[in-house]
């Protein structure tokens, strides 16, 4: 991991504050004074962030890049929990109620990351009671999920998982392409069958099914275009 941090100006493209849903209540004034909180690290692919039982001391906050997050089950495969890409916030937990981090953090690709210190953080919740609500509707929105995904692995078929993860691809990953939706995947096969809790086999099968079918079409390892969502959506309900 490099160990060069530079304050934010310097990001790609625009402010980590700028890129955050949680900050989106925020004047540029206050967007600024975000900003001069906040400094960075770049990690390479396949680096830790967070190990489960540590006890992160900043908010981590996506800047480029996607990392997942994950447990090692008891029979010591790997659950993904959530995949988190630009825009998203880690390591939360610690500072909000002091618990230890409960999942592990390392990336898929070469990631920049911000932070803001523990100390910092919590005086802006007093300041600006709206990022307080934001954080809540996102942890929210990862509750449901986390238990999407356990009615998904107790209740749907097992090749109708696949079809549910290509969905929730789309809506985060999708840009449009002249034929459909270009998604380029954020795992590879087998990180695909850890996150729904199904067999690699099983994912190539469905996969190849799918696109005899015209409702996709696979483009190398990490990319696919969506040619017809409508037929996803039908096979999950």
């Amino acid at each position: 991991m490099s160990k060069h941090t530079h304050s934010c100006e310097h990001c790609h493209h625009q402010s980590c504050a700028r890129r955050v849903p949680i900050f989106s209540s925020l004047d540029d004034e206050e967007l600024s004074r975000v900003s001069s909180l906040i400094t960075t690290k770049k990690y390479s692919k396949g680096e830790m962030i967070i190990m489960e039982g540590s006890n992160p001391e900043s908010l981590i906050i996506i800047n480029t890049g996607k990392v997942k997050a994950f447990k090692d089950t008891q029979e010591g495969k790997e659950q993904i929990l959530y995949i988190f890409t630009e825009g998203d916030f880690l390591g939360e937990k610690n500072l909000l109620s002091q618990q230890k981090a409960t999942y592990n953090v390392e990336t898929l690709e070469e990631t920049h990351i911000c932070l803001i210190n523990k100390k910092d953080f919590q005086q802006l919740l007093r300041e600006y009671p709206d990022i307080s609500f934001k954080i809540m509707s996102e942890l929210c929105n990862r509750l449901e999920r986390l238990e999407n995904t356990i009615e998904n692995m107790g209740a749907k078929k097992i090749e109708a998982r696949v079809s549910s993860v290509l969905l929730e691809f789309l809506d985060k990953y999708g840009k449009h392409h002249p034929k459909g939706t270009l998604v380029e995947l954020p795992l590879s096969r087998e990180g695909i069958a850890s996150y729904i809790g199904v067999a690699r086999e099983t994912v190539s099968r469905k996969m190849s099914r799918l696109q005899d079918e015209g409702v996709i079409k696979v483009i190398g390892n990490k990319k696919v275009i969506i040619l017809d969502k409508e037929a996803l959506e039908r096979e999950i309900q």
